[in-house]
């Protein structure tokens, strides 16, 4: 009797530690997600990358950074990036500037306006394998877009494949 009623709590551990592990039923949630939810800290402080501008209808100005791991990267030239590398875009709606074009005496110069958004690139390799090792994320008033919104961006950048999914070159 001793050994059946070690059995029977042998079998109901191993259930219980199954049943425990298992995602239920529609629940499909239990693997990462495939984009960036959370801002990484810091980020104000890491080293300047490069800037870009985007005319159009988007009218933005931004600063790309980057953590220790993708500087070091990116000043040694090594693709594909490190897991560990963050590249930040800060962008912002560009405007004149009335000051510096009284100065200039004719219209010419653009500054940052409002903050439109901030997007990051945070690579992981076994985290975000299904979007080249690349997480994507884009934070507007701090707050995460949701899956539909970043459902394109990884699409979008497997256009740049050859420089591990990065459009953003070093400027030195």
């Amino acid at each position: 009797m001793k050994h059946f009623t070690f059995l029977v709590v042998a079998i109901a551990a191993i259930v219980s530690l199954v049943a425990f592990s298992v995602p239920a039923p529609g629940h499909a949630d239990a693997a990462p997600a495939p984009f960036v939810t959370e801002i990484p800290n810091g980020y104000r402080d890491w080293q300047w990358v490069s800037s870009a501008h985007e005319a159009g209808n988007l009218k933005s100005i931004g600063a790309v950074l980057g953590n220790d791991i993708a500087i070091k990267a990116y000043r040694e030239g090594k693709l594909p990036f490190p897991d560990g590398s963050i590249i930040a875009a800060l962008h912002y709606r560009y405007v004149t500037s009335g000051e510096n074009n009284k100065v200039f005496g004719q219209v010419q110069s653009f500054v940052p306006g409002a903050p439109t958004n901030i997007q990051f690139m945070v690579k992981d390799s076994t985290k975000y394998a299904a979007t080249g090792g690349w997480g994507f994320g884009h934070f507007q008033d701090g707050k995460p877009a949701d899956a539909a919104f970043m459902k394109p961006c990884f699409p979008c950048h497997e256009k740049a494949e050859a420089t591990d999914f990065v459009f953003t070159r070093y400027a030195p």
